[in-house]
């Protein structure tokens, strides 16, 4: 939104938009942003606060007021109720596995996780799953593809013809990952408990008790060593912020 903005601002039309990641927003030079320390895919904050959620948009409405030249003011406020520490702990055993290849090891925490993601595919009647191009059904192509781009040399080339993937590398790579977010997602989705866990919750499950966070992490570094920009961009899309070496992927 913060790169549309520019454009529309050039048209005459004065605009704010709201920031998730800084680092993007400092790259783009929007004419005003706020930027906000929420939970990705929560831009507004708090998901059940509508008062919450007014009070956000207030801030940034006020830049039209107060910015006269390009911005990124930081939100000043309360943090989302939902933003503390989660209690949720992740109630699937993952267990033991027989192949100890990053590849093995992955494709079957996976097939421990089919089940639970069908179940809740079944309830909702959809599933997000498939921006990678990949089929509903082949989330083990998708977990392959990922393992192959953690352990290759180049990331310049396709990690298999599986699939007919959605998107040129390394940019495929960011939606491998989304796929298998949405897979490991939906299982979670239909574990029993009245406390869904929330945004941090399941980052410190994924990133510290699954294959699928230490493939990521790998992926993340094989990016790096490319020394490419868009491959940078890409690791601070794939990577939480606070995730990656201590610090920002971006």
């Amino acid at each position: 939104m913060g790169a549309l903005s520019v454009y529309i601002e050039r048209a005459g039309v004065a605009c704010t938009s709201i920031s998730l990641v800084r680092e993007q927003s400092e790259a783009v030079g929007p004419t005003r942003a706020l930027w906000v320390p929420f939970a990705l895919g929560r831009p507004l904050g708090s998901a059940v606060d509508s008062e919450f959620q007014k009070s956000t948009m207030r801030q940034a409405f006020g830049l039209l007021e107060s910015a006269t030249k390009p911005t990124i003011a930081d939100y000043e406020g309360p943090m989302p109720e939902e933003s503390g520490p989660g209690q949720w702990a992740c109630p699937l055993n993952l267990g033991p596995v027989t192949d100890d290849t990053l590849s093995g090891r992955l494709l079957a925490e996976v097939g421990r996780l089919k089940t639970w993601s069908s179940q809740t595919r079944a309830e909702r009647g959809r599933t997000l799953f498939g921006v990678s191009g990949a089929g509903p059904d082949q989330v083990d192509d998708v977990a392959k593809a990922l393992a192959v781009v953690a352990e290759a040399e180049s990331i310049t080339e396709p990690p298999s013809d599986a699939a007919e993937w959605a998107f040129e590398m390394p940019l495929l790579v960011r939606h491998l990952a989304d796929d298998l977010r949405t897979f490991y997602h939906e299982a979670i989705a239909a574990q029993p408990g009245a406390a869904p866990p929330n945004h941090d919750a399941l980052n410190d499950w994924i990133f510290g008790g699954t294959v699928l966070g230490e493939t990521l992490l790998a992926v993340a570094d094989r990016l790096t060593e490319a020394d490419d920009p868009m491959a940078s961009l890409v690791r601070g899309l794939l990577i939480p912020e606070g995730r990656y070496q201590g610090g920002s992927a971006f």
